[in-house]
């Protein structure tokens, strides 16, 4: 019995739980049937108000094509009202303090308490400005620099909002400068006025610290930084000169003398001279090292002045030269060489294998770990005649540079009428080279190599003629007496007298200086090159000058002279041979 009476009970709560599920299910479709009408219905009634909307506008724009427009009867004019000034009775357009621009300004002065006369120190040798306490800034007349500088220099300026300010054109002697400002600054109520007013500068002229030091004596300088390169030419010089002057690095040298293998610049301060040795460390492989002498002391005030030198060495590698690379850095580059050509100068060294157009890059730290020396340089090149070429392989680009490697037939241009000899030699310009055109390049077949490195590698095949550049001294030579439609600035340099042989040295390389200017976009890219007023071009030349012409520097490049530094000026004078152009 009681077995039964719980079966029972189970079974009536089993049916308890359908009817409680079933009730759920059917609760939940009438809720959704119920949300379902409601969506429906209020989009029904959006769509309703939307067509009503669209059905209104329409009408209207209806309406308004209907009437004239042109009337006017339906445009209402709108109007800025207007009160009366509180203090003269003038109508004016409502502000917060109910007074007009006149009345407001007579009441307030937001100039009251501005500095209206300011003392500025002049340097009239480096044209600087004081900024107290012994700052220096470099600023020139009307400049924004000048301007920042003399807003500057006003106290106050933080209790209003400046607007605008602008110099007022005073004379050039009367040593005062006038700036119109425009403040602006809340006044009656909240009421903004806007006021203009002028402040006059009076220039003081003072010299500051390092250009007293020089005019009490020239000589007396802080830093000196001793450029030298141990070679027995002065073209990298000549480069670096241009480098210099394009980038102002020698702007703040108070002395520049010439020496035999480099140049010394002289500095009054000793940061000028560190900055200095950093540009040049930026475009030449150099080392450098440093010292300083104690001038003078003061115990008392615990003070002391010293000299400071800087040495600078530019590695003794150039450009085209011919160079022997040691094994250990040959190795350290793949085999490459070891008889390689220096195709480019920067910071780094590149170099070139002519015979297999594989290059490298050889920065300055890498050099100076592991030195090593031409194994000839550029004065040394002999010119050539191209008897053949045959291309080996299509033209390629290596660092930025085209080559392509060719079999040529050369001869030397001094052995015409001499001898027969002629040379079978692979090349790197066969892109460039055509049968008849003559070349630069060294004689080894010839050449006595006193060079240890090249002692080193036992059984090494050097080639008998290795190519460096085109040459263009045939088609140069009827353009001799023609000078440039370009010239070149040079640095207010010191030169010591010498003798006719040196100057004519110099004169040569200068010479061979310009000409790898033309040769070389490279090189006019990065050097600044001005227009010749004396070049006067003639239409026999231009008729003359065709496809036979040597490379020039384009005239779209030129720049237009603009300061007056000292520029280099030919010398038609025969015995001097020095041509500045």
């Amino acid at each position: 019995m009681q077995f039964d009476f719980q079966e029972k009970s189970r079974a009536i709560e089993r049916k308890y739980a359908e009817l409680r599920a079933a009730s759920r299910k059917k609760y939940a479709a009438i809720l959704k049937q119920r949300a379902e009408e409601t969506a429906a219905r209020e989009a029904a009634e959006e769509k309703e108000k939307a067509e009503r909307k669209a059905s209104l506008e329409s009408r209207t724009l209806q309406l308004l094509e209907e009437m004239d427009i042109d009337t006017g009867m339906f445009m209402v004019p709108q109007t800025v009202g207007s009160v009366l000034c509180c203090k003269c009775g003038i109508p004016m357009a409502p502000n917060a303090a109910n007074m007009c621009v006149k009345c407001l300004r007579s009441e307030v002065d937001i100039t009251e308490g501005l500095q209206k006369h300011v003392t500025i120190v002049h340097c009239p040798e480096c044209d600087t400005w004081l900024q107290p306490p012994r700052t220096w800034i470099k600023a020139q007349v009307e400049s924004k620099e000048l301007l920042t500088f003399c807003v500057k220099r006003l106290k106050n300026l933080n209790k209003i909002r400046l607007v605008h300010a602008e110099f007022i054109w005073t004379e050039p002697h009367s040593k005062r400068i006038k700036v119109k400002l425009v403040v602006q600054k809340e006044v009656l109520n909240g009421a903004i006025l806007e006021q203009s007013y002028t402040v006059e500068y009076v220039q003081q002229e003072h010299m500051c610290e390092s250009c007293a030091r020089v005019q009490a004596n020239p000589d007396q300088w802080v830093a000196a930084v001793q450029l030298r390169q141990h070679v027995s030419h002065r073209r990298t010089f000549f480069y670096l000169e241009q480098l210099i002057l394009k980038h102002g690095a020698a702007a703040s040298a108070i002395k520049i003398t010439q020496m035999d293998q480099g140049i010394d610049f002289f500095f009054s301060n000793r940061s000028h001279g560190v900055k200095f040795v950093e540009f040049v460390g930026k475009v030449s492989p150099v080392r450098s090292r440093n010292d300083k002498q104690l001038v003078s002391q003061d115990s008392k005030s615990n003070t002391y002045h010293y000299k400071y030198t800087f040495s600078v060495e530019i590695a003794p590698i150039c450009r085209e030269d011919l160079i022997c690379l040691p094994p250990k850095v040959r190795s350290s580059f793949g085999n490459l060489g070891p008889i390689v050509i220096c195709t480019k100068v920067t910071n780094s060294i590149a170099l070139l294998d002519p015979l297999t157009l594989r290059h490298c890059f050889l920065d300055a730290d890498q050099y100076w770990r592991s030195t090593f020396k031409s194994l000839h340089t550029s004065r040394e090149l002999v010119e050539y005649i191209v008897l053949d070429v045959e291309m080996v392989s299509s033209e390629v680009n290596v660092g930025g540079t085209r080559y392509a490697l060719a079999d040529a037939q050369v001869a030397r241009v001094s052995d015409f009428g001499k001898n027969d000899t002629i040379f079978n030699i692979k090349t790197h310009l066969g892109h460039l080279l055509n049968p008849g055109d003559y070349a630069l390049g060294y004689d080894l077949c010839g050449a006595n190599s006193n060079d240890e490195e090249l002692d080193k590698y036992k059984g090494l095949v050097i080639p008998d003629v290795i190519l460096i550049k085109k040459s263009y001294e045939e088609k140069r030579l009827k353009k001799r007496s023609k000078p440039r439609a370009w010239k070149l600035k040079s640095l207010p340099m010191e030169v010591d007298a010498k003798g006719r042989g040196v100057q004519e040295k110099e004169a040569s390389e200068y010479e061979q200086f310009l000409k790898d200017l033309e040769e070389n976009p490279d090189l006019v890219f990065r050097v600044n090159i001005y227009h010749n007023k004396e070049y006067q071009p003639s239409e026999m030349a231009s008729e003359t000058d065709g496809e036979d012409a040597p490379p020039s520097v384009p005239l779209d490049q030129l720049l237009d002279d603009m300061d007056n530094l000292q520029l280099r000026e030919d010398e038609d004078d025969e015995d001097s041979g020095s041509m500045r152009e």
